[in-house]
């Protein structure tokens, strides 16, 4: 056998010359193998970055998962129609009426989430205000004395989860005359359904908004400003699931379950004049389905 390129010498019983040229042999044989293998790299481990949780009482806001295009409603001609894309809702205000045509908006399970978390922000630390871009707003204190309440459209229990969204909530271009005890009792028993089934359905889009009479009822300055609405109505569209329902309820106490309220998406087109969505299903009107 060859090692290191040498003969060994032979075995003579010389086991000095022996021993010294095996120990020469392995020097350079574990040399030569230690040239032939290629240095280990030393691997870096990659540093991953944890994310920053947020500190208490700070809002993360949702990320948006529907366009605005999918909250637009089409107003019908002749009726005075602003406009008003605030952070987390679609007024479209009326400056006749001076109360809001329709308002829009989307509730995500994540938003029902932190509206519910300790540390939401708290309405009471809220106060009704006139939005200053707005000339026709009215102001707070134009409802004082008329025997109604300042009923919000977009809840303040869906915009619990941020500031900003509760605050524009609070504007008077999200308030209609509603008859207290239908503000305080069925109505918020509905808003509080609508609440629970964002969080089910992950993500639900809502429409809420009055129904006019012929010669509606008015209050305000002079008694003669802010138009009363008959009834009012929400529409409900569940985008995931594909499912759609809608509710009128008259404004006055309306005694029952919502399951005598529960109309068609087209019901309320018909009795309105909007136009919603065509991605919106407009003969649904299953409350089973939902409950």
């Amino acid at each position: 056998m060859v090692l290191g390129g040498a003969l060994p010498p032979q075995v003579t019983g010389d086991n000095v010359i022996t021993s010294q040229w095996c120990a020469q042999a392995k020097n350079k044989h574990s040399k030569a193998k230690k040239q032939k293998q290629p240095k280990k790299q030393k691997q870096k481990k990659a540093k991953t970055k944890k994310p920053k949780q947020p500190s208490s009482g700070t809002a993360v806001k949702p990320a948006a998962t529907t366009s605005g295009s999918a909250l637009a409603v089409s107003i019908p001609r002749g009726v005075a129609n602003q406009v008003l894309q605030y952070q987390s809702i679609r007024v479209n205000f009326n400056p006749s009426l001076r109360i809001p045509n329709c308002v829009a908006y989307e509730l995500t399970a994540t938003m029902v989430d932190m509206a519910d978390a300790p540390g939401h922000e708290n309405r009471k630390n809220y106060n009704y205000a006139r939005d200053p871009k707005v000339k026709e707003c009215p102001e707070n204190w134009e409802y004082r004395g008329s025997g109604y309440s300042r009923g919000h459209m977009a809840p303040a229990m869906d915009m619990r989860w941020d500031k900003t969204a509760m605050a524009q909530c609070f504007y008077m271009t999200n308030m209609c005359p509603q008859d207290t005890k239908l503000n305080n009792d069925h109505w918020r028993v509905l808003e509080e359904k609508v609440h629970r089934w964002a969080k089910r359905d992950k993500r639900i889009l809502v429409f809420t908004g009055p129904i006019m009479g012929k010669s509606p009822k008015r209050i305000g300055k002079n008694k003669a400003d802010i138009a009363v609405p008959d009834a009012f109505f929400k529409v409900l569209y569940a985008p995931d699931q594909g499912r759609a329902i809608a509710f009128i309820y008259p404004n006055q106490p309306c005694p029952g379950g919502i399951g005598k309220y529960a109309v068609t998406v087209a019901e309320v087109e018909r009795r309105t004049g909007l136009t919603f969505s065509s991605d919106i299903p407009k003969r649904q009107c299953k409350v089973a389905d939902w409950e």
